[in-house]
């Protein structure tokens, strides 16, 4: 039997599997976490974004006999980076300096949130749920709270939301039902900063002294004409070129 039996069976049954509302809960229905700002006073100064759509998270976990009693739902964006690196168009010394030059950069997550009106009193409770939730998270914005995300891949903890914007298509008679929430993770913990600072630019920023020379030695030059030219100018001394100025 497929999973997909199972759900349907379950469901039709009026029971669903614990694990399949404890995943839901997590990544689908409330993958939003408030950290500090308007949730600081909150328990653990966390805040689920369940709390702002009008339903108590704690309530569901026993009463939950469906995955689509919920206001809103939410589901990762293609395009959310793990690894964003950022790296010189310059020319480098070698491939090892190459290898140390290059930047961290902050990760990008965004999340699609699906929220449709399910019966009649819905259009009337939508102008009102929607207009508590605008202020409530601009509030906390404005108070420097963040954000943790919750994906299947990855948890994205420290946010920044940069953007909410309507992205309704035309597959629905309903407006205003999608949402791109856009979030970026920027490098603000210690650990982070220390691994954008390299050890090699480390090395050369504490005034190390250089006891390899694959990085700037003759090593760097195998292979090239400077190699063997390089070694034919020892012992030639110059002399000083002066150029005539003035009209002619």
């Amino acid at each position: 039997m497929s999973a997909q039996s199972i759900i349907s069976s379950a469901l039709s049954a009026g029971v669903l599997p614990s694990y399949i509302s404890s995943y839901d809960l997590a990544y689908q229905v409330s993958p939003i976490i408030l950290v500090g700002g308007i949730a600081a006073d909150a328990i653990g100064g966390m805040m689920p974004i369940l709390s702002l759509l009008g339903q108590s998270p704690l309530g569901l976990l026993s009463q939950i006999t469906g995955v689509d009693n919920y206001q809103a739902r939410f589901l990762p964006i293609p395009g959310g980076t793990l690894i964003s690196n950022a790296v010189g168009t310059y020319p480098f010394a070698n491939q090892q300096v190459a290898a140390n030059a290059i930047i961290q950069q902050p990760l990008n997550i965004s999340l699609l949130m699906h929220a449709p009106v399910r019966d009649v009193g819905g259009y009337l409770d939508k102008l009102s749920i929607f207009t508590a939730l605008q202020n409530s998270l601009q509030a906390h914005n404005n108070a420097g709270g963040t954000y943790n995300i919750a994906t299947p891949a990855f948890i994205y903890t420290d946010c920044l939301m940069t953007s909410m914007q309507d992205v309704t298509s035309g597959e629905t008679k309903q407006q205003q039902v999608q949402w791109q929430i856009d979030f970026v993770k920027p490098l603000i913990t210690q650990q982070q900063a220390a691994a954008a600072f390299n050890s090699l630019m480390g090395k050369v920023s504490s005034g190390a002294q250089v006891t390899t020379p694959n990085w700037s030695g003759g090593d760097a030059t195998s292979g090239t004409p400077a190699q063997t030219t390089s070694p034919n100018f020892s012992g030639v001394t110059g002399s000083v070129i002066t150029f005539p100025t003035g009209p002619q």
